[in-house]
Parts: C-alpha cells; sequence; structure tokens
C-alpha cells in the first residue's frame, strides 16, 4: 500500500478502491455517504486486504 493510496483514502475514499472491483467502490461509496469516517476505514481496510 503506497503513501498515494492512504492519501487518496483518506481525502475520497471510493477512488482509493477503483481496481478492486465494483463491489468494493459501491460499499465505500455507500459508506462515505453514511458517514467520512467508515467510508475512510473501508478503504484502509480494503486496500489493506491481499486478495
Amino acid at each position: 500500500m503506497s503513501f498515494f493510496r492512504v492519501l487518496l483514502a483518506i481525502l475520497f475514499p471510493p477512488l482509493a478502491v477503483i481496481d478492486k472491483g465494483c463491489g468494493s467502490v459501491l460499499i465505500t461509496f455507500i459508506l462515505t455517504l453514511a458517514g467520512w469516517v467508515p467510508g475512510v476505514i473501508a478503504a484502509l481496510v480494503i486496500l489493506n486486504n491481499p486478495n
């Protein structure tokens, strides 16, 4: 996980996980709409997952 990805996950979480698949982007987008912090946490968890 690069510094740029972490920074992007903090600023705009759905954009950071765009290459992880449609489901990840959708989940992160919904959580970001519900609140910024859940979206950031979801993006960081998805980025830390090696699969």
